[in-house]
């Protein structure tokens, strides 16, 4: 048994280095860049990412993230959701952010829509659109407004930024919002209540203050989490789930598309 577990721990061991080494690789040189400019010097310009935005375009909800500034970006993202509806050119943008003022952490149009997160570029993990888009507005704001922890911001393990997407996720469960590994704060849960749905809303998850935890869902596959380091496989859109590097997908498609 003592054996096992040693193996065991040395596999994990090896996995969290060669992870790391593979962000930075990757990502190093963008982070080292963006940590000597300073955050007051990066950009915060939209990304030209958003859909056609007209007085007849359709509604649309997204969910988008991006590495947060400085040597947490090895870590961790930083995500917030957006929407507009239909014929509407306007976008709602509400993430979590702990400075700017307010006994409340949760900020509406702080920036623009699809803006570069102090010089990261946004990554798309969900997107609906269309009739189903138009529906899913009303809980989106309702679930914004029920977040459990406006007034309470903690780095790590959370409540933070991650934990709020996923607070909406579970309550909109028709976003089928797959938050990576590298969303730290998703898995938070209080120790009170460390069973229930995983962010995407399918399956179960069983987390102990997101230090913990234990995922299993038709979205984010099987994901093991110690320490607010992920590790998972998902198989129903093959891809490996790993800490620093998030969800290397093997399906050729993006974050936000359905498998075929």
């Amino acid at each position: 048994m003592k054996r096992y577990l040693g193996r065991s721990l040395l596999f994990v061991l090896f996995v969290v280095m060669a992870s790391a080494a593979i962000k930075w690789i990757v990502d190093g040189e963008r982070i080292a860049q963006a940590s000597s400019l300073g955050w007051h010097q990066l950009p915060r310009n939209s990304a030209q990412i958003l859909p056609p935005s007209t007085p007849d375009s359709d509604a649309v909800i997204m969910v988008m993230a991006a590495p947060t500034y400085g040597w947490r970006g090895y870590f961790a993202i930083h995500p917030w959701i957006i929407y507009k509806e239909g014929g509407q050119t306007r976008y709602e943008r509400y993430e979590v952010i702990r400075w700017g003022g307010g006994d409340s952490v949760v900020r509406r149009n702080r920036a623009q829509p699809d803006a570069l997160w102090f010089g990261s570029e946004p990554q798309v993990l969900a997107r609906v659109e269309g009739p189903l888009a138009a529906t899913l507005i009303e809980p989106v704001r309702q679930a914004i407004a029920s977040y459990p922890y406006d007034g309470i911001y903690r780095t790590f393990p959370g409540p933070n930024s991650n934990t709020f997407l996923a607070h909406i996720g579970r309550e909109v469960p028709e976003l089928s919002l797959d938050m990576p590994p590298t969303a730290i704060g998703k898995d938070y849960r209080p120790l009170t209540d460390p069973i229930g749905r995983p962010p995407s809303g399918e399956g179960i998850q069983f987390s102990l203050a997101g230090l913990l935890g234990l995922i299993a869902s038709p979205q984010e596959g099987i994901e093991f989490n110690f320490l607010g380091l992920g590790f998972g496989v998902d198989v129903t859109c093959p891809a490996i789930r790993l800490p620093f590097v998030g969800r290397l997908d093997f399906t050729g498609t993006s974050h936000a598309d359905e498998c075929a």
